[in-house]
């Protein structure tokens, strides 16, 4: 099967094929799993500063005590090994339409399951937003293959009609 991407040249089906059975190794840095959208930047206003707000009196650590600082949680990163094939196979996606999977998959993270939109949140293979609605992990390339076979079929009709919509619209 071959393919058009979005800027209209054709993928032969050997760089699928090269692509569809190359094992995931995970990124070392987190860091590198955020995926950054395409867009232009605009230079914003500089923000008009805020009068300090008055210190609320709070239990504060005795002498010897230092509170914990807060951080976030870290997103669970997948670990695990895999090819995408193996992982739609697995995610009981027809084998006719893994060449339109691996044009969005590749569009949207590249095949990094543990690709993060900054912005958005949108996260895993297929960047599902918000990633809590992939049951599971959003970041289990399996788990989020299975949410997007059921989005791809139920909003587009099918794997075919969700690539067509996104080279009509380069989102999907």
């Amino acid at each position: 099967m071959t393919l058009t991407d979005a800027n209209a040249e054709v993928v032969p089906a050997s760089t699928l094929d090269d692509r569809l059975f190359q094992e995931f190794v995970p990124n070392v840095d987190p860091a590198d799993d955020f995926v950054l959208p395409e867009v232009p930047i605009e230079k914003l206003p500089d923000p008009k500063p805020k009068p300090e707000p008055e210190p609320v009196k709070t239990d504060e650590p005795s002498a010897g005590e230092t509170a914990a600082p807060a951080t976030p949680a870290a997103p669970p990163r997948y670990e695990g090994g895999g090819s995408p094939a193996e992982w739609m196979a697995a995610a009981g996606i027809a084998e006719g339409n893994w060449g339109f999977v691996d044009f969005i998959a590749q569009k949207e993270s590249g095949w990094n399951p543990n690709a993060t939109n900054p912005s958005s949140g949108a996260c895993g293979l297929i960047q599902a937003l918000p990633c809590s609605k992939v049951p599971g992990s959003g970041y289990d390339p399996v788990d989020n293959l299975r949410w997007a076979n059921g989005y791809a079929t139920d909003r587009y009709g099918s794997w075919s009609g969700a690539y067509d919509f996104w080279l009509a619209n380069n989102w999907w």
